[in-house]
C-alpha cells in the first residue's frame, strides 16, 4: 500500500463532479483553491499534500474518510479498526469550535479528564 489516502478515488470523484458543473480543471482549480498544476499531477498519479487535499474534499463537500484506505485486518484476530477514545473525539469537537475561547476549551477537557479519570476507578472497584 503506497498510502492511506486514494489519489485515484480523489481524482476521479473530482472529475466526475467537474465534469456535471460543466468546469475546466483551470475552473475547478479556481473555485477550490489549488493549483491546476496539483490537478494535473494529480491526474498523473500523484498525491496531493494535506492543504491540497483538504481543499478538494471540502470543494466536493465529501467527508475526507471517502478517499481514505484503511490497512486489511491482521490475522491475529483485531477484525476492525478500534474507536478512538472518547476523550479524543471529545478534544476535536471542542478544539474545532470558534466560539469558545481557548482557555475554556482546556477547562472543559481537563473536567471531562477528570470524570473519565472517576468512571475508571468505579469501574475497578466494582
Amino acid at each position: 500500500m503506497e498510502g492511506r489516502m486514494d489519489a485515484r478515488r480523489l481524482y476521479d470523484a473530482l472529475d466526475a463532479q467537474r465534469k456535471s458543473r460543466g468546469l475546466s480543471w483551470r475552473q475547478l482549480a479556481d473555485e477550490s483553491g489549488v493549483s491546476p498544476s496539483l490537478l494535473s499531477r494529480m491526474g498523473n498519479g500523484h498525491r496531493p499534500d494535506l492543504d491540497g487535499f483538504i481543499a478538494l474534499v471540502q470543494w466536493l463537500g465529501t467527508p475526507a474518510e471517502n478517499f481514505m484506505v484503511w490497512p486489511p485486518a491482521s490475522a491475529e484476530g483485531a477484525s476492525e479498526r478500534e474507536e478512538p477514545a472518547l476523550e479524543t473525539q471529545l478534544a476535536l469537537l471542542l478544539r474545532a469550535r470558534e466560539d469558545l475561547p481557548a482557555a475554556d476549551k482546556e477547562y472543559l477537557l481537563e473536567i471531562f479528564a477528570a470524570t473519565m479519570r472517576r468512571i475508571k476507578v468505579d469501574r475497578q472497584e466494582r
